[in-house]
């Protein structure tokens, strides 16, 4: 049966932890939603697979071309389409416009939001009222490098209660989730404590309801690791060693076989 945006809710409810992780091709979702992973993002970390430096230059277009290929290999996990920057920031209408695109033609079921308020809690609320469901982001938000650049967030009192606003104002605009990206730990349990929505956690230690990676961190494609990330297999070693082996049996005539 597919994961719903409510079985989250209920599942935070009843203790059970959440598990997430992002996909860019058909590929990368059929695996991933084979495995029984609950939650598949496709995340604007697209960026970095594109080869950009930051998820800034990413565009709408590329996430829908992209996104449209994982929805074809998900049948069960919940398809969440983090809208990219200067996507959804200029006005409800936009934020409406692109978040419909996500849902209409490329099947997603919800979008991700980065930021808290005000402009951004009231789009939220906006568009769960008109029906589409969100789930937000606060902590480091990738799409403020510029303003934020890659540290913690958090970590002072004044800002750890401003992150606390946030999430309890996301939570009553309708968002069905929220991730934590990059905060310290106490603070992350004490959101995730404060909510009857489950938090999901990225370098925000183990007290959230649940856990996100770029699969291409957890896979060891990635040229730059996050510190908070961690590598269950180094792929980018086993491809490199592949292709050697293979271009050293086409060179010497071993491959094909007869």
């Amino acid at each position: 049966m597919p994961i719903t945006t409510q079985q989250l809710i209920q599942w935070k409810q009843q203790g059970r932890t959440i598990v997430a992780l992002t996909a860019w091709d058909y590929i990368t979702g059929r695996l991933l939603d084979a495995t029984g992973v609950d939650l598949i993002l496709v995340g604007d970390s697209l960026a970095g697979m594109l080869g950009y430096e930051t998820t800034i230059p990413l565009t709408l277009e590329e996430m829908l071309h992209h996104a449209k290929a994982v929805r074809r290999g998900v049948k069960n996990a919940l398809v969440v389409f983090d809208l990219p920057f200067l996507t959804y920031q200029e006005s409800f209408q936009q934020a409406m416009h692109s978040a419909g695109r996500a849902l209409k033609e490329a099947g997603a079921q919800a979008v991700k939001i980065e930021g808290g308020y005000p402009a951004i809690v009231e789009t939220v609320a906006q568009l769960v009222q008109a029906g589409v469901p969100v789930m937000g982001h606060i902590g480091l938000t990738p799409q403020s490098v510029h303003q934020l650049g890659l540290r913690q967030q958090g970590k002072t009192p004044t800002d750890g209660e401003r992150l606390i606003s946030e999430a309890i104002a996301l939570e009553a605009a309708g968002a069905f989730s929220i991730v934590l990206e990059h905060i310290p730990s106490e603070l992350a349990i004490e959101i995730t404590q404060k909510l009857t929505i489950p938090t999901i956690g990225i370098g925000a230690g183990s007290g959230c309801d649940g856990q996100v990676l770029v699969t291409s961190d957890l896979l060891g494609l990635s040229e730059r690791q996050p510190p908070f990330a961690k590598m269950y297999v180094n792929l980018s070693d086993a491809i490199a060693q592949a292709v050697q082996e293979f271009a050293r049996e086409v060179r010497d005539r071993k491959f094909p076989e007869e």
